[in-house]
């Protein structure tokens, strides 16, 4: 039996990648920790972030490094600042948008494990020096596929913002 070890993942590290024009740097992987969790850094421009949906196998919590995003489950809305902690219990419906003119920069945590591999899948591989690209409507269909597959259900609203975004009425 081979003995548990510690993992280390030094600053700047991790497989970052673009998603709906998000960076999300996938730090360490369910497959990396036992199953036990998996974490991302992610960098979310102005206007951005995802829409309301639930995660069915996993808990995912966030931890705001710097800027600010509106947090929305349920009725509840709330702005989450730099220093703030939010957790949100699978099978609960929540987004987040950064509604400010900075770039907020966030850390997520899925426990267990097993979310974090839709931003691989999904995603396309970040490249130093320039903008994301914003994925075309067909694109877009399939990253949300990617995304039932792990889990992810579209909550209220959040089929007509897809549609509308792939430029169905």
């Amino acid at each position: 039996m081979t003995e548990p070890s510690a993992i280390h993942v030094p600053a700047g590290a991790g497989r970052p990648v673009w998603v709906f024009g998000d960076t999300y740097t996938v730090k360490v992987t369910a497959d990396d920790t036992g199953g036990a969790l998996g974490f991302v850094e992610a960098t979310v421009p102005p206007g951005s972030g995802p829409r309301p949906h639930a995660h069915t196998h996993e808990d995912e919590s966030f931890y705001v490094l710097s800027g600010e995003v509106r947090i929305t489950h349920g009725k509840r809305s709330f702005l989450a600042r730099a220093g703030d902690f939010v957790f949100i219990p699978k099978r609960t419906v929540h987004r987040f948008r950064n509604e400010s003119v900075h770039a907020a920069r966030l850390l997520f945590w899925y426990t267990p494990g097993g979310f974090e591999r839709f931003f691989l899948e999904a995603g396309f591989p970040a490249r130093p020096g320039e903008l994301p690209d914003q994925p075309d409507p067909a694109r877009m269909a399939v990253m949300a596929r990617i995304a039932v597959s792990h889990g992810w259900q579209p909550g209220p609203g959040a089929l007509d913002e897809l549609d509308t975004n792939l430029g169905r009425q």
